[in-house]
């Protein structure tokens, strides 16, 4: 038997029948890439009820990348409305017992619904199901995504989710559940499933996890400056969101109030960096004002120190490592010059 990851019951769960799945795709702009996550669906050893791809309004040849599978997929075209629109057109338009995630760029392992499909029988309380994956930059698989540093929550997933978000994207969520509290949040751009998730289990949801590679998750350097800081910003959304969630409890109110603050931290030292980075005035007292913050980690106590003490020399060494390297998902850096990742 695989190994799963679950929240613990209070009471016996029996298990139930095998459910299907959707497999849903959003397509914007990846008509060089999609083809590999359409073939990776076809070689499923448990093949879903249907796979719906959503034409997100994209302008390139995506037509013709679809071509070779027009009589497997259900093809739904929109007016581009961003990546949580084209999911929840998707997702309407389904019919299988779970909507699978599968993103344009990413790429299921052969075992990938098999699996999931295991985990929902076995514990057919869950509603939402994930499973690790192999994160892969230039080519190279890095490491997985469920580490030491990131690892799925059992015991208290309120709590967790409350705090970070410990599922990883590409899951398979109960269509009935999805529905019922309104698909991914349109107005959110970055942190969308996050959002869903959190709706989720505050309202009494759990989840559960396949403690095995079952994708491929790909990282891909766009703009990944921008986009970390629109992470952060996203995250702080969701979290002012889920202070007005009627499903919150009031014990949990401190709980979000201290996710709030570590993630303005973060931000704030985001911003530091690219101030550092750029040579700007008025580093030193930013860093000292950091510094004063309770719970943070040495390594970054190390770093604010340096910023306070010498900004040019931290701007130099910052410059320099953005030259050699870039990060993505997870914290990973990935080398310029060379498929393998260097040290972090």
């Amino acid at each position: 038997m695989r190994p799963f990851l679950a929240p613990p019951t209070t009471q016996e769960v029996e298990p139930g029948p095998a459910p299907t799945f959707s497999v849903v795709v959003a397509a914007y702009q990846v008509a060089d890439v999609i083809g590999e996550a359409l073939d990776s669906i076809r070689s499923q050893t448990l093949a879903p009820l249907e796979v719906i791809v959503c034409d997100d309004g994209s302008t390139d040849d995506l037509a013709q990348a679809l071509a070779p599978y027009r009589d497997e997929i259900v093809l739904l075209r929109k007016a581009n409305g961003g990546e949580a629109s084209a999911k929840n057109a998707a997702a309407a338009a389904a019919k299988a017992d779970f909507v699978a995630i599968l993103d344009a760029d990413d790429v299921y392992l052969e075992h990938n619904l098999e699996a999931l499909s295991e985990l929902a029988q076995l514990r057919p309380d869950l509603d939402i199901l994930t499973s690790d994956a192999l994160i892969v930059a230039n080519g190279v698989e890095v490491r997985h995504v469920y580490d030491r540093s990131w690892r799925f929550e059992v015991e208290d997933q309120r709590s967790a989710i409350l705090q970070r978000n410990f599922v990883f994207g590409l899951a398979a969520v109960r269509r009935q559940r999805f529905l019922e509290h309104g698909g991914f949040d349109e107005s959110i751009r970055w942190t969308t499933d996050w959002d869903l998730w959190l709706r989720m289990i505050l309202a009494g949801a759990s989840a559960g996890c396949v403690d095995e590679p079952l994708a491929l998750y790909r990282l891909r350097e766009t703009s990944l400056t921008a986009q970390r800081r629109s992470l952060l910003l996203g995250k702080l959304t969701t979290l002012e969101k889920a202070r007005a969630n009627p499903g919150l409890r009031e014990k949990e109110q401190p709980l979000l109030v201290a996710s709030l603050r570590s993630y303005r931290r973060d931000l704030a030292l985001l911003d530091l960096r690219a101030a550092v980075a750029a040579g700007e005035a008025g580093t030193t007292r930013r860093a000292l004002s950091l510094l004063r913050a309770p719970k943070m980690a040495v390594r970054r106590r190390l770093e604010l120190a340096l910023i306070a003490v010498a900004p040019g020399v931290a701007g130099r060494v910052m410059r320099r490592r953005a030259a050699s390297a870039w990060t993505g998902g997870g914290g990973t850096r990935v080398s310029r010059d060379a498929g393998e990742p260097p040290a972090p």
